[in-house]
């Protein structure tokens, strides 16, 4: 599903326009708040490497430090922190929501700009660039140097604090990697515990064939239950016509814009949670 975007009301607030007209308002995570979530992230990355280093000096202890156990011991850590370097992020933000335990804490999340899926190649594609963004401006902190050595070393760490302030440099706050993957970081506050909308009325007098349900899938059923819970008269008509003109069923045009949505989200639902029963996951109405 592909979307366009501009600016709307307030400073950190975008509009969201699915190509079915329905503006869906997000809020982009503020500069303090990603800083704050990675700083966090450090720290738990810190803190497993604690972990790991106590846990190796206990062998060393109990089996004497010679030379095999010193390199033993050499070869697990290195390897435990360079998988804690490279695939922390990247492993977090693919899972099902989105974010790392530091962005979880601070209630951000990362999505695709476009409003597909956000694919692991995106993700893997903004996580490479924090080499250059984080490790590399941590490594010249700690670099010592004299003559052309200090020089270099400053070179090195003025060149890294471009990428680091980058996203003070544009108006979406974007990393270097955001530009790269075609991803933001937006504001997921925990939602209250609504409704459920398949709980709703039956609505016997309007039926849907498995081909007019068909047309949609999670993601189009993801938008239309925001429509329904958002309740804005105008959004309901926009989709109400959209699924009319898609199933030609001119008989529904008598039935109000809700009670329609209503109606086709619970058939929806109920068609997509059964083909899941099969093994069939329709993402979304370009998913053939």
């Amino acid at each position: 599903m592909s979307a366009t975007q501009g600016p709307i009301g307030a400073a950190d607030e975008r509009a969201f326009v699915t190509p079915e007209g329905v503006d869906l308002r997000v809020r982009l995570g503020a500069v303090s708040e990603r800083a704050a979530a990675v700083l966090i992230d450090l720290c738990i990355i810190l803190l497993a490497l604690i972990i790991l280093t106590l846990l190796l000096v206990g062998p060393m202890v109990l089996f004497g430090n010679g030379r095999f156990v010193q390199a033993t011991a050499s070869v697990i850590w290195l390897l435990g922190f360079f998988v804690l370097r490279a695939f922390y992020f990247t492993a977090f933000e693919a899972g099902p929501r989105g974010a790392t335990p530091g962005k979880r804490i601070m209630k951000l999340r990362v999505a695709s700009r476009d409003g597909g899926v956000l694919g692991v190649e995106r993700i893997v594609a903004r996580n490479a660039v924090r080499e250059i963004e984080i490790y590399l401006p941590i490594s010249f902190l700690f670099s010592r140097g004299t003559d052309i050595d200090a020089v270099l070393i400053l070179c090195g760490a003025a060149w890294c604090l471009v990428f680091l302030l980058f996203p003070l440099l544009n108006r979406d706050r974007l990393r270097l990697g955001d530009v790269i993957a075609g991803t933001w970081v937006l504001r997921a506050p925990r939602p209250a515990l609504l409704a459920d909308l398949a709980a709703a009325p039956a609505f016997a007098t309007i039926r849907f064939t498995d081909a007019e349900l068909d047309h949609y899938g999670v993601k189009e059923l993801q938008v239309l239950e925001r429509v329904l819970r958002d309740a804005e008269p105008d959004a309901l008509a926009i989709v109400a016509r959209s699924i009319r003109d898609k199933i030609g069923r001119p008989d529904l045009v008598r039935e109000e814009d809700r009670t329609l949505l209503s109606a086709y989200y619970k058939a929806l639902r109920q068609r997509l949670e059964q083909r899941l029963l099969l093994g069939v996951r329709k993402r979304d109405k370009h998913d053939t």
